[in-house]
């Protein structure tokens, strides 16, 4: 196996081994009812991550070589924010109120407008309600999904 489709071929598995996981997970948890939706997801997702990971084996996916060091620095902080939302701040402050810091942390953070423009921090946070208001239409009204619970909601 060559070093590109190496490249190719081990993330594609872990992919495809934390996609089952989850599927698993999904299907063995209890209230059933309450793991409708990350069912139908994790399917997908199961499905997606096979056709991935056979592609990578097969040596078909030999676009890119990866991502250098400067853009990996870039996405660093956005990686920093959502792993500390997701195992901190969803279950302490709840996933609504986690989500929209969350948000409007990453947005500030790679928004190119400078920090002291008014109209740019009116901009971040009329997006990030209307972002959070999408989200929660989608997961508690329209889907019902049970959401991390914290503090505030």
């Amino acid at each position: 196996m060559t070093t590109t489709r190496l490249q190719h071929t081990v993330p594609a598995l872990l992919v495809l081994a934390l996609a089952a996981i989850v599927a698993w997970l999904s299907f063995t948890e209890e209230p059933s009812d309450a793991f409708l939706f990350p069912r139908i997801i994790s399917i997908f997702f199961v499905g997606l991550a096979a056709w991935n990971a056979w592609r990578a084996m097969a040596g078909l996916t030999r676009v890119g070589t990866g991502i250098g060091a400067g853009t990996a620095l870039n996405v660093l902080p956005g990686l920093i924010v959502a792993l500390g939302f997701v195992f901190f701040g969803a279950t302490s402050l709840g996933f609504y109120a986690a989500g929209t810091l969350a948000f409007l942390l990453i947005y500030t953070l790679y928004d190119p407008v400078p920090l002291y423009s008014l109209t740019g921090w009116i901009r971040r946070i009329a997006v990030t309600l209307v972002f959070m208001g999408v989200i929660y239409a989608l997961f508690a009204l329209l889907l019902q999904v049970q959401t991390p619970r914290g503090m505030f909601f």
